[in-house]
């Protein structure tokens, strides 16, 4: 029997070009939880993942502030993705309200 899969990840898992996007964006989210590890306490739930794409990977930051500590975090974010063998060409920090 088959476990009980949500109508749109069928689809997905269907859809070539669907199925690129699935990838993607379960890639983006192992990113982001690769580098939740390493940020500061309270930094965590102000960060979100973003696109990820052939040029790089976009963290998305609640505020300026947050996004000035990512930037200044951008060497020790690519240590901890390669730690996890998540290769990254960029890390690109985006403001993004809520």
């Amino acid at each position: 029997m088959v476990p009980d899969v949500p109508p749109v990840t069928r689809a997905l898992d269907q859809a070539a070009p669907l199925a690129s996007l699935l990838q993607r964006l379960k890639l983006s989210q192992a990113c982001l939880d690769a580098v939740r590890r390493i940020l500061p306490d309270g930094l965590s739930s102000q960060v979100k993942a973003g696109p990820l794409d052939e040029e790089g990977w976009t963290l998305l930051a609640a505020n300026a502030a947050v996004s000035a500590k990512l930037r200044q975090l951008q060497p020790r974010l690519h240590e901890a993705l390669a730690a996890r063998g998540l290769k990254v060409n960029a890390i690109r920090v985006k403001v993004h309200g809520r």
